[in-house]
């Protein structure tokens, strides 16, 4: 912009010259800003108003930047996790379609596990090579010991509990995982229960909820609130034993729970955790093998019949253990574990809503009842979880601040006393 009356200059950088008035016309709030002009070639004439940008502005524009990177990422992270749980909800179906199918549920997850472990051991290998400690004789007997709960155990009590229950109450006692995990961790030692804290009364209360409710779950059933009358495939999905289900899928969130406190100590030792799982992987697989050398010599159950039995496999390796674990560690990265688990019961609601609408599921009063319960002790916990980790936060800065006063008192006192 020209000031009427005051002819334009090509100006060059002078430290010497006396600053010239800068003028903006974009933003009502431009403001004066004093530059350097070289006198050497104007030495008579008067200074130039140019355009220049607000500091003001130039901030503002930075802030709103950053603020809209940081919601972009917050709603990368929000779709990221909800991805996750819908990923989690299918499998639930998936593996409930497969059984209905009539896929042996020990050949399964032998098949899930080969695509598992052919899916991240290149990662584990190339990703992990420079880090990744030398293997022991013992440590390998731990990771066999892992794979047995955490692999075995786990998907084995799941499967025969989905296989006598629905997939929406087998969702539904998963919820109970993080308290189980508190329960165990503090008998462990692991965990600190301060009942004089207000976290740590909703971390013991949370538990309560949640094993009350899988309890409610597994012995009252009640009657049925909702048929599933939306049928998009013919299934009878029919619950062949509620109690019996209801206990498998406890000792799969027992396996669960135990899964992650063993590894706690296994990975502070080896801490490539891509590493670790695949290694975990491959005894699961080996003992599942075994498993089925003795409880499935028919070979027409290792064979898929159908485009559908492929399907299933196909999903449970690639989505439930593939797609879904890489999410998993994406999410917990960004967001922490905790955010991730806030979510749970997400998993939960799609999946009552899938199955009522794909498999025909019913609800009952006492699954209900349960499953509320569980959610309100999962929410308990993971807000004591939440407090504490805050409080502990708080505390370390005040002690880090007490140390630095002593330092410096002591530092005085020497200075005083001519003490070095």
């Amino acid at each position: 912009m020209k000031e009427r009356g005051l002819p334009s200059v090509n100006s060059k950088t002078d430290t010497e010259s006396p600053p010239r008035l800068l003028l903006t016309k974009h933003h009502p709030q431009s403001i004066l800003i004093l530059v350097p002009l070289d006198t050497h070639q104007l030495p008579d004439k008067p200074k130039t108003l140019y355009n220049a940008s607000s500091p003001l502005d130039a901030s503002t524009s930075l802030s709103n930047k950053k603020m809209g990177s940081q919601v972009s990422e917050k709603v990368k992270l929000l779709v990221a996790v909800l991805a996750l749980q819908v990923c989690y909800a299918g499998f639930h179906i998936v593996s409930r379609t497969a059984l209905n199918m009539g896929i042996s549920k020990i050949v399964f997850p032998v098949y899930r596990n080969i695509i598992a472990l052919a899916l991240l051991a290149p990662f584990a290998y190339f990703l992990e090579k420079k880090d990744r400690p030398p293997l022991t004789l013992s440590f390998l007997f731990q990771l066999f010991l892992l794979a047995l709960c955490g692999i075995t155990a786990n998907q084995g009590f799941y499967l025969l509990g989905l296989y006598y229950l629905s997939p929406t109450y087998a969702s539904a006692i998963q919820n109970s995982v993080p308290a189980i995990t508190f329960a165990m961790a503090a008998a462990l030692g692991l965990e600190q229960i301060n009942i004089k804290c207000r976290y740590g009364v909703a971390k013991v209360v949370g538990t309560v909820a949640s094993i009350g409710g899988a309890t409610v779950i597994t012995l009252y059933k009640g009657p049925p609130l909702l048929d599933g009358k939306l049928l998009l495939v013919s299934s009878a999905n029919t619950i062949l034993n509620w109690t019996l289900g209801c206990v498998y899928i406890l000792g799969n969130c027992i396996a669960w729970s135990g899964w992650m406190v063993l590894q706690v100590p296994v990975l502070k030792k080896y801490p490539a955790r891509l590493s670790v799982t695949t290694i975990t992987c491959f005894f699961g697989l080996i003992q599942f093998l075994i498993i089925a050398a003795f409880a499935e010599k028919d070979i027409e159950r290792w064979k898929v019949h159908s485009g559908g039995e492929l399907l299933t496999i196909l999903y449970a390796g690639l989505v439930a253990s593939g797609i879904s674990f890489s999410l998993q560690i994406w999410c917990i990265d960004r967001g922490g574990p905790l955010f991730v688990a806030v979510f749970q019961p997400v998993q939960t609601v799609v999946v009552a809503i899938m199955a009522t609408a794909i498999l025909g599921d019913e609800l009952y009063l006492g699954g209900i009842i349960g499953s509320i319960l569980i959610v309100l002790g999962l929410y308990f916990v993971l807000w004591g979880k939440s407090e504490e980790k805050a409080a502990q936060v708080v505390e370390d800065k005040d002690l880090r601040r007490h140390l630095l006063d002593q330092e410096t008192s002591y530092k005085e006192i020497g200075a005083v006393s001519g003490i070095p």
